[in-house]
């Protein structure tokens, strides 16, 4: 069998457990996901340190880390770079931009960018950015990947983050551009009915008042009711 079609099978998909592994960070040994169990976390890789694109992204998931972690959500770097490199990056950051990174940035000899599926042929041998977004019993929830020449939107992760909360504990969907949809602004999506009855009492229940529907498949509430 090909090499890239045995790599890109075992690449982690959604719903799946983030791979076990032990890394070394520049806050020290951790392993995942185990010692973030209860946590959600987003793992980022980038290109390399000492890039443009590279250091506006972590001056913004800095800027944003508090948001994070009102999400119980930690961060987690990390690019096949050495741990000296990214400790200097990191004074350098601090030094010319006064920010300090604060999160760990994991080095990489490149298993960890094995395992997750983090360096594409057709873009180079550095690692891609990609974005895992785990949940707090270390299932894989979202896979964003972008080229090395566009830096990502550091808001909308946290958007992410939220919005699958959200989705867990009410058991709802959540609409495009949630919190500012077209059509229903920032309410939610009640999951479309699975069976002819249920599908009935749809909008029935709506003349009721338990939540509005423009049709018996597309309901929606504010979040509490």
């Amino acid at each position: 069998m090909d090499n890239n079609l045995e790599k890109q099978k075992s690449m982690p998909l959604l719903g799946d457990k983030f791979p076990e592994m032990e890394v070394v960070t520049t806050r020290g040994t951790m392993k995942l996901p185990h010692d973030l169990s209860g946590k959600w976390f987003v793992l980022f890789s980038h290109p390399a340190d000492f890039t443009p694109v590279c250091t506006t992204e972590f001056v913004a998931f800095q800027k944003r880390y508090e948001q994070f972690k009102e999400l119980n959500c930690e961060l987690i770097g990390m690019s096949v770079d050495q741990v000296f490199s990214h400790i200097k990056w990191e004074e350098w950051i601090q030094e010319k931009l006064d920010v300090e990174i604060t999160f760990p940035i994991i080095a990489d000899t490149g298993q960890v960018a094995d395992k997750l599926g983090l360096v594409h042929p057709g873009k180079g041998t550095n690692t891609v950015r990609a974005v895992f977004v785990v949940d707090s019993e270390g299932k894989i929830r979202i896979i964003l990947y972008y080229p090395q020449e566009l830096g990502r939107n550091i808001d909308e992760i946290v958007r992410v983050v939220k919005a699958m909360q959200i989705a867990d504990k009410h058991k709802v969907a959540m609409p495009a551009n949630w919190p500012e949809n077209e059509i229903i602004d920032d309410q939610v999506i009640i999951p479309p009915a699975t069976d002819v009855q249920a599908a009935k009492e749809r909008l029935e229940r709506s003349k009721k008042g338990e939540f509005e529907c423009y049709d018996w498949w597309l309901c929606y509430k504010k979040l509490g009711k």
